[in-house]
């Protein structure tokens, strides 16, 4: 099958990979060149814009940063809509908000285009391995179409959370509770750095029991050897966290453990920290104690 992908990025280009490793051409563009180029190299077809992409593709995938990119890569100058026909399915897999997610939605259904929202949580390292987690809203029909071919080539598991927009609501629920995790986490191991016992050891003991999870697993052994490298950045979390205070202000939800971590990650932000990995929250421990996990 060929499908269109826009949005080259640190989760775009390798979901990219394993849509091409289960034999789909990939149609692709980005308004960076040379990560167009990039996926060039490895197989794929480069196009003009995103009404090229559109054109020459009946599914089209978008990933990209926030709200206003979706929008003007699907309705914008020649965006998407400028170059699909009718009947064509545009998978949204970018992480917005909800009420974003809700409004395209329409917009492509005046134009004959059927929209799904599907994020993706897993981070750079699940995108190469192809085992994201997808979280899905819109029309069951189309999300039915799409999840065996398309979305299970890119992830572990595709659940269907209801209409347009749940799936992005159900991803906001996702990034308050890994980000409350990583803090949680990082001011745990600072405790333990502190009182002298050794982090390493505090986390051997503990992953195992209760407090273990998937995010302790990916996080701890960056924030115990000082590996920054993104696989979600703490500016990308912000952004999410933005979008899910947001949220809880239209529907009336309280979150103040959100508001307290973004208020951390802001800090983070300010001190020149907003493009490393979200683990990168032990610094803010490190900045009021004076005491560093890494090595």
């Amino acid at each position: 099958m060929k499908i269109g992908f826009i949005g080259l990025g640190i989760m775009g280009k390798p979901m990219v990979m394993n849509l091409m490793k289960a034999g789909h051409e990939a149609i692709v563009y980005d308004t960076d060149a040379s990560r167009v180029e990039a996926c060039r190299v490895a197989g794929a077809v480069p196009a003009a814009s995103s009404k090229d992409v559109a054109r020459q593709c009946e599914t089209v995938v978008t990933m990209l940063p926030n709200s206003p990119h979706v929008r003007e890569a699907v309705c914008g100058r020649d965006g998407v809509l400028e170059g699909a026909s009718a009947g064509s399915v545009l998978i949204d897999m970018s992480s917005i908000a909800p009420l974003a997610s809700r409004e395209i939605c329409v917009l492509c259904a005046s134009s004959g285009v059927r929209m799904i929202d599907a994020p993706v949580s897993g981070g750079e390292p699940k995108a190469v391995d192809g085992t994201l987690s997808i979280m899905c809203g819109g029309d069951r029909s189309v999300f039915e179409s799409v999840k065996d071919g398309i979305l299970l080539k890119m992830g572990s598991s595709a659940v269907y959370c209801g209409e347009i927009g749940a799936g992005n609501t159900t991803k906001l629920a996702n990034q308050i509770i890994v980000a409350c995790n990583i803090a949680a986490l990082a001011e745990a191991l600072t405790l333990a750095k502190q009182a002298g016992v050794d982090p390493n050891l505090v986390f051997e003991a503990v992953k195992g029991g209760l407090a273990g999870s998937a995010v302790m697993n990916a996080k701890a052994p960056m924030m115990l050897t000082g590996n920054t490298k993104p696989g979600f950045k703490v500016d990308l979390h912000i952004k999410d966290l933005a979008n899910t205070l947001d949220t809880g202000r239209e529907v009336g939800a309280a979150l103040p453990l959100t508001e307290r971590v973004m208020e951390m990650m802001r800090e983070l932000a300010e001190d020149g920290f907003g493009q490393e990995d979200h683990s990168s929250l032990a610094k803010y421990y490190e900045k009021l104690t004076g005491t560093s996990l890494g090595v």
